[in-house]
């Protein structure tokens, strides 16, 4: 039996690197949390590897989470890119979709991540139906690389219209580039996303190549430090949809890392109600800035074809259907000109943090409302002692200057008021994922986690209906669990444009096992264990005359018209609860998606151990309801499977505080998690 017997999930935060450590040897699991170093993510990656007991040596393999790409195109901080287009389209960024950043006005700013100024044009053109129109000129093509090159581009994208019908001049220039370019970053747009709609698939192909030298460079480093400290395991990367893929994927494809942490949070979740016994859950990770919902319904993930990381940066790749809004621990309160409490978007980060951190921010966060009302112990805050005591007058002196002087409250109330809208705010976002998709809240299960989800787990279930709650056992490093949990994926896209009744199923089945193959070699190329392959196929259809699809499942032994036709029905309306006989239906793309299975834990080995106490730790003073009121403290880690308390009470361990409203009351189930229920 090998030596190396640990799987570790590591997920990089804004303020604290968590890692998920599981012995297989042992079936033991432990946590490990530092603080993280921004923009040097590698530091509080590399500092938690070498907590985590013996180091790096007698770890197999780990799973990283990781916002290097995301934080990038936030921060404009990707790669200095060029595009190579075909002539007459070099604009197609700008023209987008007709959107604009703001719903009102006549005028909105926009600046595409490559300037117009870094976009050669080449003479070139194959028609929609795959005909070759025009020979790629490759002359042109070195000629705009080495012009590229002398502007100091690092990464280039080469983007040729409907090369989505036929990539030959797209491969052959691609071909002609990467033989002279200096490094490995450059995307070919049918290497990405090989479907129809020219902005998505440039815009796609863009940020990917872009993202090449910053993720790709980091990784790079990031394993040759781990090599140097004896790790001989596989590194594997979680992507948007939920699965991972081996680092030399990532590089190649570092778009689909867009939002790496936070899905992992949500397949942990997912798995986490699962085992306790709820299909159907709405997540809620909330961090220092931002509150990301998620809906798992009958226990599965609800799937995105795209999303937009910032207005204009659009990404299409199947990811984890996320809402986020800027509602989070760092999140900053003022009152507007208009007399009315606004909490965020605005963020206080991390750094300098919020006003009670002492680092120089004056201005409120929730936060600092949380430690004001006593919620937070100001002597014990999060991180299991990484951060140091917390400073409540500051935190008081920020809410009266800010909020409760302008508003004309006392200070207390100012507190509650900031955590009332900030609550108001995260239960929108639920609604946003539940309601407006059709479901009714009432019917799933809420499970908080990051940080801050704990301390309004009760607000959540008031302000929306939910009747149960779920805190998992480690709600702090959930994301770095669902790194551990998560399975292998690879997606694959092909556009067939044809009606449903004009289409070649023979061909279609030869089109799969193609996309199967493509696929089965990223399998492959991740090196780990893999218990079992299941696969996922989707058509993208819709009516004749219809811009929107609809994603209908198929299956290889059933592609046939008839099957795809009664699939398509069914889906239609579901969706929109009508059909539109008489009008022909049309498929779009094939979507392909290939699964290994990861082998399990048991998440029971997260249950509390024999022998603990439910014996309050301490009290502690807590103002609620407009009055102060002395409750019971629990060192939450210690209570049994089986004890129920009653609330108002307060539950702390390293990662994270849960606040036990008024009549609410927490019991532990066998899984370790807290069950809350509204009495």
């Amino acid at each position: 039996m090998s030596d190396r017997q640990r799987v570790v999930g590591v997920d990089v935060g804004g303020t604290f690197t968590d890692l998920f450590v599981l012995d297989e040897a042992d079936q033991s699991v432990s946590i490990v949390k530092v603080p993280s170093t921004r923009g040097e993510e590698a530091v509080g990656f590399m500092n938690g590897i070498g907590r985590t007991g013996d180091g790096a040596a007698r770890i197999g393999t780990i799973i990283h989470g990781t916002t290097v790409g995301t934080n990038a195109l936030l921060e404009r901080k990707a790669a200095r890119t060029g595009l190579i287009t075909t002539r007459g389209f070099a604009d197609v960024l700008e023209m987008r979709r007709r959107d604009r950043p703001q719903t009102w006005g006549l005028r909105g700013d926009y600046l595409p991540l490559i300037p117009r100024s870094l976009r050669r044009e080449v003479d070139e053109r194959v028609l929609a139906d795959g005909s070759i129109h025009t020979e790629v000129d490759l002359d042109q093509v070195e000629q705009c690389a080495q012009s590229l090159l002398e502007q100091g581009c690092e990464a280039l994208c080469v983007f040729f219209i409907n090369s989505y019908a036929n990539p030959a001049n797209e491969a052959a220039a691609v071909r002609r580039v990467r033989a002279s370019w200096p490094n490995a970053c450059v995307t070919a747009s049918t290497e990405v996303l090989p479907e129809i709609r020219e902005f998505e698939r440039v815009s796609t192909a863009s940020l990917n190549a872009s993202l090449q030298p910053v993720v790709g460079g980091y990784l790079h480093r990031l394993e040759g430090d781990l090599r140097a400290r004896g790790f001989d395991g596989q590194l594997m990367i979680v992507q948007s949809n939920g699965g991972v893929m081996s680092r030399q994927t990532a590089c190649e494809l570092p778009v689909r890392t867009a939002l790496s942490g936070p899905a992992a949070g949500v397949i942990a979740c997912a798995a986490v109600a699962r085992a306790a016994g709820y299909p159907n859950v709405i997540t809620g990770d909330i961090g220092g800035t931002s509150f990301d919902v998620s809906l798992v319904a009958d226990g599965r993930v609800a799937l995105a074809d795209q999303t937009s990381i910032d207005f204009g940066m659009v990404v299409r790749t199947p990811m984890i259907q996320i809402e986020t809004i800027g509602a989070g621990g760092g999140s900053i309160a003022a009152v507007d000109a208009s007399g009315m409490l606004r909490v965020g978007p605005e963020s206080a980060g991390s750094r300098p943090g919020p006003a009670c951190y002492g680092r120089g921010n004056p201005y409120p966060t929730v936060t600092d409302a949380n430690v004001l009302l006593g919620r937070i112990a100001a002597q014990r805050p999060l991180g299991g002692g990484l951060l140091g005591g917390l400073d409540v007058e500051l935190a008081r002196k920020a809410i009266q200057a800010h909020v409760a002087e302008p508003l004309g409250l006392d200070v207390l109330a100012a507190a509650e008021a900031i955590l009332t809208v900030a609550n108001a705010k995260m239960a929108g976002a639920m609604r946003l994922v539940s309601i407006e998709k059709g479901h009714d809240p009432r019917a799933f299960a809420y499970m908080p986690f990051g940080g801050g989800g704990g301390l309004h787990v009760c607000a959540m279930m008031r302000e929306t209906g939910v009747a149960t709650g779920i805190v998992p056992r480690y709600p702090g490093v959930t994301s770095a669990l669902g790194c551990v949990m998560a399975d292998l994926r690879h997606d694959a896209v092909r556009t067939i444009n044809q009606p449903l009744g004009d289409a070649d199923f023979g061909q279609l089945r030869d089109l799969v096992d193609a996309l199967r193959a493509q696929c089965e070699a990223h399998l492959a190329s991740a090196g780990v264990a893999i218990a079992s392959v299941r696969e996922e196929l989707f058509l993208d259809m819709l009516y004749q005359g219809q811009t929107h699809t609809v994603m209908v499942p198929a299956t290889r032994e059933r592609l046939d018209a008839q099957a795809v036709a009664e699939a398509f029905e069914k889906t239609y309306q579901a969706e929109f609860g009508r059909l539109l006989p008489g009008i022909p239906a049309r498929m779009l793309n094939l979507r392909y998606a290939l699964i290994g299975v990861r082998p399990k834990f048991d998440l029971r080995l997260l249950a509390p151990p024999a022998g603990g106490s439910t014996e309050p730790a301490g009290m502690q003073r807590v103002h609620a309801d407009g009055r102060w009121m002395e409750v019971p403290r629990h060192a939450r880690l210690e209570l049994p499977v089986g004890a129920c308390i009653r609330g108002p009470a307060i539950f702390e361990q390293p990662d994270t505080t849960v606040w036990l409203e008024p009549g609410f009351t927490a019991t532990t189930d066998d899984h370790g998690n807290l069950i809350l229920r509204r009495e």
